[in-house]
């Protein structure tokens, strides 16, 4: 893996060990399936349950139940998309179900999932999009209907991750008695319900996404229910020193996949690393890489410590590694020519996963906008 062999001041000793576990983890479970693109939904179930054994899971779920901090999450998910973005999007989902469980969930509501989400007994994930409420949460539609002590929920969810592959769902909803945005609640969902459908989605990485389809679905509501918008936000920025994360992760397989094209490739009776274009192009992949990394444990540090500038440096480093990586599987491609554009060719998977980087967990306009909103509030 493309990483400085020096100790990082921004980490502690227990996140080093992360960073080998997962290391050896996808040399044993991820490099050689990687390329396995048939059935996602059922390679993310198989790899939540392999992730649960190793007690790497754990480390996306807060205590008592987990071990996860801001740089827990972040080691993981770069350790698991050098490998595989599909392994990486299961660790992450269920950091994001359970970042919302611990802050909005009632005491039994934790008891009751978040030690299942830690061991990969259940895998979760939220359901938040909508097909026309995208990063504009507050115009979500899907209803939620009083049952009882129950509720019953109906409406489509769209770009769900492991739609399918989920055993519970956090759910976003709107009570009918109101149309304004804090009458929006967050709903735990029972993955086997009656009312639950699943409708995979194509998208050009084989990913394991989906529409969640509720038709009167059986639902609790997670905790009080107010502010579920703020919530959501807050889970987000937690998350997000881990999307730059996983975006390093990604951007530094690629340069080693350019190192190792470039050094056994030959060209006009010589290596192809030998020309000064490939030198000069793989030195700006490294620097590009660095940079990003460092900015997000430096975020994450920040988030660990309770800094108030956290998400404001999250948020950067957000935007500096999916940039980053989106360049280096560019270049990457670019220097293995016709062999890269090849289907089943792990610079040409790399290339299509990492389009998925700047649109999940906000887009990276979004994030360029709060971003932005941050700077000058705090300007004035």
């Amino acid at each position: 893996m493309s990483e400085s062999g020096t100790v990082d001041p921004h980490l502690q000793e227990a996140h080093r060990e992360l960073a080998a576990g997962v290391r050896e983890f996808g040399e044993r479970h991820l490099r050689a399936v990687a390329q396995d693109e048939k059935d996602p939904v059922a390679r993310a179930r198989e790899v939540g349950a392999l992730l649960g054994a190793e007690g790497i899971l754990a480390r996306a779920v807060p205590a008592p139940f987990g071990s996860a901090d801001a740089r827990s999450l972040l080691i993981a998910r770069e350790g698991l998309a050098y490998f595989s973005l599909l392994a990486e999007m299961v660790f992450s989902a269920q950091g994001l179900a359970s970042q919302l469980l611990e802050s909005a969930g009632t005491e039994i509501q934790r008891r009751r999932w978040l030690r299942s989400l830690a061991s990969g007994a259940v895998l979760g994930t939220v359901a938040l999009a909508e097909p026309d409420a995208g990063s504009d949460l507050s115009a979500v539609r899907c209803v939620a209907e009083t049952n009882g002590p129950l509720f019953r929920l109906s409406g489509v969810k769209s770009w769900v991750t492991l739609a399918g592959g989920a055993g519970v769902y956090v759910v976003l909803a709107r009570a009918p008695e109101t149309e304004k945005a804090d009458g929006l609640s967050l709903f735990l969902v029972d993955g086997e319900a009656d009312g639950v459908a699943v409708q995979p989605i194509e998208a050009i990485a084989a990913l394991p996404v989906g529409e969640l389809r509720l038709a009167s679905a059986s639902a609790v509501r997670l905790g009080a229910g107010t502010r579920a918008l703020r919530q959501v936000s807050r889970s987000f920025e937690a998350l997000r020193p881990g999307a730059a994360g996983a975006a390093c992760g990604l951007a530094a397989r690629a340069l080693d996949e350019a190192v190792r094209h470039g050094l056994a490739r030959r060209q006009f009776g010589r290596a192809l690393a030998g020309f000064q274009a490939t030198k000069m192009t793989i030195a700006d992949m490294y620097s590009e890489i660095e940079a990003a990394r460092c900015l997000a444990r430096h975020a994450a540090w920040l988030a660990d410590a309770g800094a108030e500038e956290a998400g404001r440096a999250a948020g950067a480093a957000r935007l500096a590694a999916t940039r980053a990586a989106g360049r280096a599987v560019d270049r990457a491609l670019q220097l293995h020519g016709a062999q890269g554009l090849v289907r089943g060719s792990t610079v040409e998977r790399l290339f299509r996963e990492a389009q998925a980087l700047r649109l999940r967990e906000g887009t990276t306009e979004m994030v360029r906008l709060e971003l932005a909103a941050t700077i000058l509030k705090e300007s004035r």
